[in-house]
């Protein structure tokens, strides 16, 4: 599946901007792993990705379950939901240092892990990422509306090239 130009613009810009943070704010304030959970109350930002749409919480219809530690693994690495389907992934960090969940495209998931090698204390929060503190949980609520084959992936650098990775595979309603 293939971003369009507008979508590619958008993650242009994040990016861009992202790279340009180091030279706006405290050094203390770029810690990748400084990321805060989003309010329950905090206003949802709906942008459609090819893999899909962020949700309330509010609005999923199953839990999965997640678990990722140090030896650079999902557990389980592979998911599959329906199309339509509003998943409220629950993520749960075992190692001794910060993981990440990324949802998206293969393609989306490469290009982010190279920027993170050439930026490694980029902030970014994306409703499709979850920022996991050892020992803490972080979570995702989504609607998978588009069928397909998709990836999530822990673009820390270094932890993606060690293999961790999932496979997400939205079935399309019949």
């Amino acid at each position: 599946m293939t971003l369009t130009t507008s979508t590619h613009r958008r993650v242009a810009l994040r990016y861009l901007l992202a790279a340009a943070g180091p030279a706006l704010l405290p050094l203390s304030a770029l810690a990748h792993g400084d990321a805060h959970p989003r309010p329950a109350d905090a206003e949802i930002m709906r942008e459609q990705m090819p893999w899909g749409i962020a949700a309330a919480p509010a609005e999923a219809t199953r839990r999965i379950d997640i678990r990722m530690g140090d030896d650079m693994r999902f557990t389980p690495s592979h998911i599959e939901v329906r199309e339509g389907e509003t998943v409220h992934l629950r993520i749960a960090n075992r190692g001794k240092v910060l993981h990440e969940l990324v949802l998206g495209t293969r393609e989306v998931l490469m290009a982010h892990a190279e920027m993170m090698k050439k930026h490694p204390n980029m902030q970014h929060d994306e409703p499709y990422m979850a920022h996991v503190p050892s020992r803490k949980r972080g979570e995702i609520t989504w609607t998978f509306n588009r069928p397909g084959d998709f990836e999530f992936a822990c673009l820390i650098p270094g932890h993606f090239e060690a293999g961790m990775r999932g496979t997400l595979r939205v079935l399309p309603t019949t």
